[in-house]
C-alpha cells in the first residue's frame, strides 16, 4: 500500500483527492462568506454555529491542515519527478503546450499557502488583529459582520485578499480540470466538459470571493 502511494500514480491520485476536497471546502466557504449579503443577523449566526462546534471545529481544520499538506507534498514530489524525467528546457520555448496556470502550478500554490496563513492569523485567530476579537454583537456573538467590514475597509488588506483570489482561480483553472486526467477519467467522449469545469469553476469562486471586498468599498454593504 505504501508502495503504491508513494509511486507517480499514487502521488497523483493523492494530489487529485485533496485537490476535490479542498475546493468542496473553498466552495462551503464561499457560500458561509456569501451571507454577509444578508445582513449582521446571518453572517454572525453561521459564525456562532461554527463557533457551537467545539472540538469538533477545530478537528476539522486539523483535517484541512493535513489535507492540504497532503496535497502540496504531493504536488512537490511530482514536480522533482517531472523535471528529473526532463532536464533539458525545450529548445524552442514556443513548442510548450502547457498553458501559463499549468506552468505555475507550484508558485500560485504556494503564494495562496501563505496567504491563507495570514488570512487565518488575520480573521480566525486574531493574531494581526486583536481588537477584532472583542467584536460582539447585540446578542452577544462574535460581530463576523463588523470585522469584514473593518478589515476590507483597509485598501492593503483588501487588495491582498483580491490579489489572492485570483490566484486561487488561475490554480483552479487548470488543477479542477486535470483532476479527470489524474484519476483516468479523462474519456474522449467528455473531454470537452472536462476542460470547461476547471475555467468555469476557477472564475466563478474567484469572483465569488472577490465581490465581498469590492461590495464593502462600494457601500453595498456598511
Amino acid at each position: 500500500m505504501a508502495n503504491a502511494l508513494a509511486s507517480s500514480l499514487g502521488k497523483k491520485y493523492i494530489m487529485a483527492i485533496t485537490g476535490i476536497l479542498l475546493i468542496g471546502f473553498i466552495v462551503a466557504h464561499l457560500l458561509g462568506n456569501l451571507q454577509v449579503f444578508e445582513g449582521p443577523e446571518a453572517i454572525n449566526s453561521y459564525g456562532q454555529a461554527l463557533r457551537n462546534l467545539g472540538p469538533l471545529l477545530w478537528v476539522a481544520r486539523i483535517g484541512l491542515v493535513v489535507i492540504f499538506v497532503a496535497h502540496i507534498i504531493s504536488a512537490a514530489r511530482l514536480s522533482i519527478e517531472n523535471k528529473k524525467a526532463r532536464p533539458d528546457k525545450y529548445m524552442n520555448p514556443s513548442t510548450i503546450k502547457a498553458t501559463l496556470t499549468s506552468r505555475s502550478m507550484m508558485i500560485s500554490g504556494l503564494l495562496i499557502l501563505s496567504y491563507l496563513i495570514y488570512h487565518l492569523l488575520h480573521f480566525t485567530l486574531h493574531v494581526t488583529n486583536p481588537a477584532y476579537a472583542n467584536f460582539i454583537d447585540a446578542q452577544g456573538r462574535h460581530d463576523v459582520y463588523r470585522m469584514v467590514i473593518t478589515g476590507f475597509s483597509k485598501p492593503s488588506i483588501a487588495m491582498a485578499y483580491i490579489a489572492s483570489m485570483v490566484l486561487l482561480g488561475a490554480h483552479l483553472h487548470h488543477g479542477a480540470s486535470s483532476f479527470f486526467q489524474s484519476l483516468g477519467l479523462n474519456n474522449s467522449k467528455y473531454r470537452c466538459f472536462t476542460k470547461l469545469v476547471g475555467p468555469v469553476l476557477g472564475t466563478v469562486i474567484a469572483i465569488g470571493y472577490i465581490i465581498i471586498p469590492v461590495a464593502v468599498w462600494l457601500k453595498w454593504i456598511t
